[in-house]
């Protein structure tokens, strides 16, 4: 069994997965290839965007993300404390700030009445300019966009979704990537859109910053092209190999492998409500589970699960045993006076289970005797 199962994505798919590889060999164009532009094209148009620039990486997408808007020395970027580290690194680099927030106790998203409190601490301070939130959609479950956009709003801060894990979920009719001032996505194999190794897309609507993130991704190119730099950049490509793989993922993700993750979930949540916190999606929203987490009643449950999870050759997971205001990494950054109260016990109950579209019943069946017997 595995985790997130790609040899079995890839066997339901290798026609046309092949096919695509194949047209890209015979036409030699590595680098820009006519995939690229058509994948660009029908994800902005999935997504409700109007440009979508692709890229190496989804932390790539987010570093440029950060050089579009100049985050940099005095500013202070505001976080979710449970997401990985790529959402908040870029502000390390470029000399800003992260200043943490908590979660939602039920989505593990950003909190806003957290975001809020931390912003008019700053405030208060008077040291840092607040300049941007990162709302993640952890998990693959959308943020609640409702309530932080006006908070973004009222303080004036650059709103980034970071949507590296929800791909192909949505909030209240619109699919993520269609928030904030710009979107960021992963093509990291495990996501709900992967590709066979790395690639990323940024999500605007405005012409002149799509105009600049595609100047960036080339080194800072000009009108003239590559050798006319305007701008210090970067090189951040989407291959045309990844563009043509992704396109019949694309297609598959759109038409049953997003319905085909709820199934997997709900079964799931049948399974353990009664003995576990379950995943908890917001009304009129779908998540994408790029994984699906459950919450031990205490850290000594999911260690026990996790040894005989282990021991019967279940994959598992912690996604993350570690809140970010607790890394070495982070070690300077201002907590003010946030107690990272539901992030602290996110991560001391949670774990995953092997989830993606392919994951047939059987396989779903021995998951949960494994986890009940556990118990």
């Amino acid at each position: 069994m595995q985790f997130i199962d790609l040899k079995a994505q890839y066997r339901a798919l290798q026609t046309e997965i092949n096919q695509q590889i194949q047209a890209v060999l015979e036409a030699g164009q590595y680098i820009g290839g006519a995939q690229v532009k058509e994948l660009e094209q029908k994800l902005a148009e999935y997504v409700g965007r109007k440009h979508c620039i692709t890229c190496a990486n989804g932390t790539d997408a987010l570093q440029i993300a950060y050089l579009v808007y100049g985050i940099g020395e005095g500013d202070a970027v505001f976080c979710p404390d449970i997401t990985f580290i790529s959402s908040t690194e870029p502000s390390k680099m470029f000399g800003a700030t992260s200043v943490f927030c908590d979660i939602q106790p039920d989505t593990y998203n950003l909190c806003p009445v957290s975001l809020e409190k931390q912003i008019q601490a700053v405030l208060a301070e008077g040291k840092l300019t607040p300049k941007a939130v990162v709302a993640v959609d952890i998990l693959g479950n959308p943020c609640d966009f409702d309530a932080i956009i006006p908070i973004c709003e009222k303080y004036d801060l650059i709103l980034i979704e970071d949507a590296a894990q929800s791909f192909g979920a949505s909030y209240k009719g619109k699919k993520c990537c269609a928030f904030g001032q710009i979107a960021t996505t992963s093509f990291f194999p495990a996501k709900p859109l992967g590709c066979y190794g790395d690639g990323g897309a940024i999500f605007v609507d405005d012409d002149e910053t799509a105009a600049v993130i595609r100047s960036i991704c080339v080194h800072g190119k000009g009108p003239k092209g590559k050798y006319d730099n305007v701008r210090v950049g970067m090189n951040s490509r989407l291959d045309t190999l990844q563009a043509a793989i992704l396109l019949p993922k694309f297609k598959a993700l759109a038409e049953h492998e997003v319905a085909d993750r709820q199934v997997v979930a709900k079964r799931y949540n049948d399974a353990f409500a009664p003995h576990f916190t379950t995943p908890f999606v917001q009304e009129g929203c779908e998540s994408v589970y790029a994984q699906y987490a459950i919450l031990a009643k205490d850290t000594a449950t999911r260690d026990k699960v996790v040894a005989h999870l282990t021991e019967k050759k279940i994959p598992n997971m912690i996604y993350y045993p570690t809140p970010q205001h607790a890394l070495p990494v982070f070690a300077d950054e201002p907590h003010y006076a946030e107690k990272f109260v539901n992030a602290d016990d996110y991560c001391a109950r949670t774990l995953s289970l092997p989830m993606h579209p392919y994951l047939g019943e059987e396989e779903q069946q021995l998951v949960i005797d494994a986890v009940l017997e556990a118990l």
